[in-house]
């Protein structure tokens, strides 16, 4: 969770927050890249809005610091610092022009109506909204012009970061997924840092350069999108990113692992534990091939096929060994072409598999 201190923006310092006996964060460490788009994804009750209402000066930390390159902020307030929020809610102001909500904070700032009004017009063409938008009610745009306006706003000011509470996730499928990739195109154009809070994990991989697994208050994990997926520290990171495969091992006598489930020895992935040590092996589906006659893997499993499942341009499998269900997944140009219920050989290699040791 570090950088060097000529691109670290901010800094968390064993940032606690609690209300009453519940501690909602607990002792976090983090740096944010100056220029990084940094996403912060748990499950509900993790923490992460109280997280952002901390960074954004929304409330104070109970313990702990907050350092905007270098300077302690703790106690200054959300107007004072050069940060700026996205609310889910949008906070647009409904009674007011397109224009007239881009330009609020320049506003507030007492700058000249003509340079708020060239400075709105240019955020309309940055946002991919038509100019005569500038005059028109805010309540007669769709749901994502009107997310764009927000944005707008937010940005008019030239905040240092920009700051953003699942700003995505009342708008439909469609729409949702063309404002992820305007997000991380926008983000790219400005330069700004954007720090996203979401409980989406297909929004965090399609737009972060680095993600943030937060649970029960304090980060778990923080890395790559591919980092975290490919490599996760421990159970709740694994399953958190995906669909994964979990095998339970224990280790021999002489130093490899036992499948638990399947009569199955492999070599010890790299790890080295005691006899009788207890792990997970973590194989992700698209790691698992179906094996035609004569095909080898470094691990090899007879099961029956239950069912398949479509899922876009990819297929998933399940396949059943006993009471043991493994999920297979393939490119559609790889799909399985054998029948429903019949007997097949599945396997995966080594390299495509990591221990997680006993803990969540």
């Amino acid at each position: 969770m570090t950088g060097t201190a000529s691109n670290i923006v901010l800094r968390l310092e064993g940032l606690t927050k609690a209300f009453g006996s519940l501690i909602a964060v607990r002792d976090v460490d983090l740096d944010i890249r100056e220029g990084e788009f940094l996403t912060i994804v748990g499950p509900s009750g993790s923490g992460k809005t109280t997280l952002i209402r901390l960074l954004v000066g929304m409330d104070r930390p109970t313990t702990g610091s907050l350092y905007l390159k270098g300077e302690r902020i703790n106690d200054v307030p959300a107007n004072e610092r050069p940060t700026c929020m996205v609310f889910q809610t949008l906070a647009l102001f409904p009674h007011r022009t397109v224009g007239e909500n881009i330009e609020f904070p320049l506003k507030i700032r007492k700058i000249p109506p003509a340079e708020r009004k060239a400075r709105a017009m240019a955020l309309l063409e940055l946002l991919r909204l038509p100019t005569e938008y500038y005059g028109r009610n805010v309540m007669h745009c769709s749901g994502g012009e009107r997310q764009r306006v927000a944005l707008a706003r937010a940005l008019a000011f030239d905040p240092e970061i920009l700051f953003f509470d699942e700003p995505l996730s009342a708008l439909d499928f469609r729409l949702r997924k063309a404002l992820e990739k305007e997000l991380k195109d926008l983000h790219r154009e400005t330069g700004k840092t954007f720090v996203y809070i979401t409980h989406s994990l297909e929004e965090a991989m399609v737009m972060s350069d680095r993600i943030a697994i937060m649970r029960t208050g304090h980060i778990e994990q923080i890395g790559s999108p591919d980092e975290i997926y490919s490599a996760p520290v421990n159970r709740f990171v694994a399953e958190f990113m995906g669909e994964v495969n979990l095998f339970p091992v224990r280790a021999t006598t002489d130093g490899r692992l036992d499948l638990v489930e399947f009569a199955i020895t492999l070599p010890a992935v790299g790890v080295a534990l005691a006899p009788g040590e207890e792990g997970t092996l973590m194989v992700r589906p698209e790691a698992i091939r179906f094996l035609a006659p004569g095909e080898t893997a470094d691990c090899v499993i007879e099961g029956t096929v239950f069912n398949e499942y479509a899922l876009g341009s990819r297929l998933q499998y399940n396949v059943r060994v006993g009471e043991f269900t493994i999920s297979v997944e393939k490119l559609r140009e790889d799909r399985y072409l054998g029948a429903l219920g019949q007997a097949t050989l599945i396997g995966w290699d080594l390299e495509d598999a990591r221990f997680l040791g006993g803990e969540d």
